[in-house]
């Protein structure tokens, strides 16, 4: 069966090839792939920046974003063959950890946790792949292939549980949001912050394409000038992009007692010139909070389920810009200015 795979640390070694059929032993379910949606860490792993094979082997099989129907299920399993069904990217550490042990394997503590197509485990872009029947979510058959958007919005899921929890430290009664980026990680969390029924504000430069109406048409606002040029002091702010710049306005522009949620990950060198002193006093007499969120947990996954099970699904279609077959899969990696989420199909190579 075919898969798109990397060497990783090697800079342009995509390729697709044959692969063996995944061994009994990885899992008694049997997927067959149906969609794998692409993100910029797949882009970061092809250009070798980092990326881990499993051990003993010297490829990586991509695809941490996926969407996939059951061919075989144990008996005793509560899958049944045909259910569409999401892998969970992250699995906890061997030892494991508190934190890995009591379900938590996105706060890992120790660092030895594997994740398909990124860190040790092969992804889900290939044909078929094993899992056991608990690391894996099963979808509401109405998503059909939305459900191929459930993995990131498991991070926007946990980073709004986080936020929430945090929220409840003292009386907190938010109204306003502030997302910076209209990708894939800052539509959703608006998607989420409208579910909630608060004012959601996205921030991005873009004054053409998809966005702009994507946002609209949440009942959001959207912006192309800066957060700071806006004057919103938002409760809550979802840093989306990892731009330093970008990530310096969100942490100096928030009402009072404002959590700040950071999911983009930002690449390192860059040096501004900072008033660390002014950015630590606004943040202390403001009672704000800061901190970052990333991956998810099983919770976090059947949380995201029902978001996108409520969703308008007509609005989700229109996240995926652009369906590319696997067999041009290097089309996929070409970035298009319209793009919003790029997804492969697998069912369009006849396997």
């Amino acid at each position: 069966m075919q898969a798109l795979t990397v060497r990783p640390g090697v800079t342009g070694s995509l390729s697709l090839r044959d692969v063996p059929e995944p061994r009994r032993g990885e899992g008694g379910l049997l997927v067959e792939a149906l969609a794998v949606g692409l993100c910029g860490t797949d882009s970061e792993i092809i250009n070798g920046e980092y990326g881990e094979a499993p051990p003993g082997e010297e490829f990586l099989v991509l695809g941490h974003e996926n969407l996939g129907r059951v061919l075989e299920a144990p008996p005793a399993s509560t899958l049944s063959v045909g259910d569409l069904v999401v892998g969970i990217v992250r699995r906890p550490d061997p030892e494991p950890c508190p934190a890995c042990a009591a379900g938590e394997w996105d706060m890992c503590r120790n660092g030895h946790y594997t994740e398909h197509g990124i860190r040790g485990l092969h992804g889900f872009a290939r044909a078929r792949w094993r899992a056991e029947p608990e690391a894996v979510v099963r979808l509401h058959p109405s998503l059909g292939r939305l459900g191929v958007l459930l993995e990131p919005t498991t991070i926007v899921a946990k980073a709004w549980e986080q936020v929430e929890r945090i929220g409840q430290r003292a009386f907190w009664h938010p109204q306003v949001i502030a997302i910076t980026g209209a990708g894939p990680v800052g539509l959703l969390a608006a998607l989420l912050g409208v579910q909630r029924g608060l004012r959601v504000h996205v921030f991005d430069r873009v004054t053409t394409g998809p966005k702009p109406d994507l946002v609209r048409s949440l009942g959001a606002t959207y912006h192309h000038d800066s957060l700071p040029d806006s004057g919103i002091r938002a409760d809550v702010l979802f840093e989306c992009t990892g731009v330093p710049e970008v990530v310096v306005d969100v942490l100096r522009n928030s009402a009072p007692d404002a959590i700040v949620c950071l999911t983009g990950v930002s690449g390192v060198g860059t040096q501004l010139p900072l008033d660390v002193g002014a950015l630590n006093r606004e943040a202390v007499l403001g009672n704000r909070v800061v901190f970052g969120s990333v991956n998810a947990n099983r919770r976090h996954y059947q949380q995201a389920t029902r978001a996108l099970t409520t969703a308008d699904h007509a609005w989700l279609g229109r996240l995926i810009t652009r369906t590319v077959p696997l067999h041009r899969y290097r089309e996929a990696f070409s970035r298009q200015a319209d793009d919003v989420k790029v997804v492969l199909d697998f069912e369009a190579a006849g396997q």
